[in-house]
């Protein structure tokens, strides 16, 4: 299978990918554990159906040391118990934020403030930009219909 377009090939997307790229180094260096925002980029993901980034971010999650339980568990984070409180928070609002169109508020003020009890501004920033960045890779590989299965961990790091 080959996806539908080739990015990187691209001479508008490759400019414009190289500023995505960065801003998530940035997003990732922000001060939300590094588990944490695995499991946000995996459910946003899993939500979205992309393919790729459920390939990268589980290998990327085990690779980092995370258990396969909690790893098939992010699906159904609400009934599992191996989450922390501040984990299924971020999941919440990782939901809320990528099915936005689905309330009439966007994201609800509980979610919000459940998330606000585990993190201080700057976390809050980070994971409201983590949760933005994944829908926009999701979206480009979804359009792209970009294949998975051969990802390996620490690719994209330079």
């Amino acid at each position: 299978m080959d996806a539908r377009l080739n990015y990187l090939a691209s001479p508008t997307a490759g400019k414009a990918l190289k500023y995505v790229m960065a801003a998530g180094k940035e997003i990732k260096a922000a001060g939300v554990p590094a588990a944490t925002q695995e499991l946000v980029a995996l459910r946003v993901s899993q939500i979205n159906g992309c393919a790729f980034c459920i390939d990268m971010h589980t290998k990327e999650a085990t690779a980092a040391g995370e258990s396969a339980t909690r790893l098939h568990l992010v699906a159904a984070w609400r009934e599992a118990t191996v989450f922390t409180a501040a984990e299924r928070a971020a999941l919440e609002l990782a939901e809320a934020a990528t099915r936005i169109a689905d309330t009439a508020e966007g994201v609800a003020d509980d979610v919000w403030d459940r998330a606000a009890e585990h993190y201080d501004d700057e976390q809050l920033t980070a994971l409201a930009m983590l949760i933005s960045f994944m829908n926009l890779a999701n979206r480009l590989n979804v359009i792209a219909r970009q294949p998975a299965g051969d990802y390996v961990a620490g690719q994209f790091q330079h």
